[in-house]
């Protein structure tokens, strides 16, 4: 597994030298058609994996199987579903997220052609983050089987909490716990350094707002992935399928934002379908001793939440349009 493992996180190096370092070299403010674009691409690729994932487990190849399945057992099929499963549930996931981070770029003010920058880097930090807390996720899974009825409470509490809805009072991410601690020990410039991270002001070096920025961000995402990866574990504990489903969605998190940053405040009922979304899957986890529900009935499942979230958010929008100061898109940069 490892020249598989090796392959991956060389075809990833490469396509985030090919984003920053040839094609978003010089920071500019990107273009929806641009955006649009460029999430066409990640989700291309992100699904086209899928077929790499079928070759592999089809054909053995390494040895490779699923766990669970007896030696030479061709479950090319049963790969591929799981594996287009989770992705799609954490593109629904890190949905929810963009929300966050428009409230973020909102209150640090971080002009739009720095907002790329920041994401990058943010998602960087966030593959570490993702490969750490789902390798330990699965350990945790398949030595300690209580701890699966942990994370599937957990994440019926929270799919409930978002079924309830309710107006939520967003808190200033400047005004932070960890924002605070961060002021006490470093020395923050409030000035726009042309989106550097760092500068050296009479010999002393100083963090930008820019960073500080990136530093929120990433606790954001770690926050969020206490949902996604309990999530991601209920459709399989096959750390390969989970790793890399999970870090393609997260690539084309990115220029995601800047396509939807502009609406997200117009899907209106995606909470809800996150919330059953969560809620069945908690339930799933729960009865996991007693029923096993296939694979393809969950993606057939998390694909239809999602279209009826989506579907009654446009027609709600067309009905009742947003004002436009409720446009988190509007304020940013």
């Amino acid at each position: 597994m490892g020249l598989f493992w090796l392959g991956f996180f060389v075809l990833v190096a490469l396509l985030l030298v090919l984003d920053l370092g040839v094609l978003h070299r010089k920071q500019k403010q990107p273009t929806m058609r641009s955006s649009i674009g460029w999430t066409i691409f990640w989700v291309s690729i992100g699904l086209s994996f899928a077929g790499v994932v079928y070759l592999i487990y089809e054909n053995n190849w390494n040895g490779v199987v699923l766990t669970g399945c007896p030696p030479g057992h061709h479950d090319g099929a049963d790969a591929t579903i799981t594996y287009v499963s989770a992705y799609l549930l954490e593109q629904a996931l890190s949905v929810d997220n963009l929300f966050v981070i428009a409230l973020v770029f909102k209150k640090f003010k971080i002009p739009l052609q720095y907002q790329h920058r920041v994401l990058f880097w943010g998602i960087l930090g966030a593959i570490g983050f993702r490969v750490v807390m789902l390798g330990g996720g699965a350990f945790l899974t398949q030595r300690l089987s209580w701890v699966f009825y942990v994370f599937g409470a957990y994440l019926v509490y929270q799919g409930i909490g978002l079924l309830r809805g309710g107006e939520e009072e967003e808190e200033d991410p400047t005004k932070s716990w960890a924002v605070k601690r961060i002021r006490r020990f470093v020395r923050i410039e409030e000035a726009d350094y042309g989106g550097a991270f760092s500068v050296r002001i009479d010999g002393r070096r100083a963090f930008t707002m820019v960073a500080l920025c990136l530093v929120t961000v990433e606790l954001t995402d770690i926050v969020f992935a206490m949902d996604s990866i309990p999530a991601v574990l209920s459709v399989s504990q096959e750390t390969f399928i989970m790793i890399t489903s999970n870090i393609f969605a997260i690539l084309g998190l990115r220029t995601m934002y800047f396509v939807l940053a502009g609406a997200l405040v117009q899907f209106e009922y995606l909470k809800f379908a996150l919330g059953v979304l969560l809620a069945g899957i908690g339930a799933k986890m729960l009865l996991h001793s007693y029923y096993n529900i296939p694979h393809w009935i969950s993606l057939l499942g998390i694909a239809a939440i999602l279209a009826v979230g989506v579907l009654a958010s446009v027609i709600a929008t067309k009905r009742n349009p947003p004002a436009p100061e409720e446009d988190p898109g509007s304020s940013l940069g």
